[in-house]
C-alpha cells in the first residue's frame, strides 16, 4: 500500500466516529446551524431605536456563522468521518445551544444570542485542549480560529447588552 494511502488510513481509524475529537467537532456543526438560524431570526424580528445597527449586526454574525460551518464540516470529512446530522431536526438536538424563542423582547434576542455564545466558545476551548491532547493539530487549529470569531461577536453583544441608555428593551 502507497505511503499516503497508509497515513490516511492510520488518520481515519484514529477518529473514529466515536473518537471524543470527531463528537466535538459534530457538535459544533450543529451548534453553528442553529447560530445561524438564531441570527437570521433576530436579524428579521429586530425593531426600535437601534433597529438599523442591530439588523446589520446580527446579519454580519450570521455571514460570519455561516462560513464556519463549511470547515467544520470539512474537518470532520478530513479526518475521515461522515457527519451524523443530515436534517435540521437532527442539528437542533445534537446542538448544544438552543433555538430562538419567539415574540422575545430585543433585550430577550440580545441575551439569548449571548448566552448561545459564551457555550459555544467554552465548548470551543474545551474542543482545541482535546484535540491537542490527542495529537490533532489541524483541529486545533480550526477551533482557535473559529473560537476567536465567536469571540469578538461576544463581545460586541456584551457591549450592547452593557449599555445603560434604555434603548434595548
Amino acid at each position: 500500500m502507497p505511503a499516503n494511502q497508509t497515513s490516511a488510513r492510520e488518520i481515519s481509524q484514529e477518529n473514529r466516529q466515536d473518537h471524543p475529537v470527531v463528537q466535538h467537532l459534530q457538535r459544533e456543526v450543529a451548534n453553528a446551524f442553529v447560530l445561524y438560524a438564531n441570527y437570521k431570526h433576530y436579524h428579521w424580528q429586530t425593531y426600535g431605536p437601534l433597529f438599523r445597527d442591530l439588523h446589520l449586526m446580527f446579519d454580519e454574525f450570521a455571514e460570519h456563522t455561516l462560513g464556519t460551518i463549511d470547515q467544520l464540516a470539512e474537518r470532520i470529512r478530513m479526518i475521515g468521518q461522515d457527519l451524523t446530522a443530515v436534517q435540521l431536526s437532527q442539528y437542533q438536538k445534537a446542538a448544544g445551544v438552543q433555538s430562538a424563542d419567539a415574540g422575545q423582547s430585543m433585550k430577550e434576542m440580545i441575551e439569548e444570542a449571548d448566552a448561545n455564545l459564551l457555550i459555544v466558545i467554552k465548548n470551543m476551548r474545551q474542543g482545541a485542549k482535546l484535540a491537542d491532547e490527542y495529537e490533532d493539530p489541524g483541529t486545533v487549529d480550526l477551533f482557535s480560529k473559529i473560537v476567536q470569531i465567536h469571540e469578538k461577536d461576544e463581545w460586541f453583544l456584551r457591549q450592547v447588552l452593557r449599555k445603560k441608555d434604555g434603548l434595548i428593551a
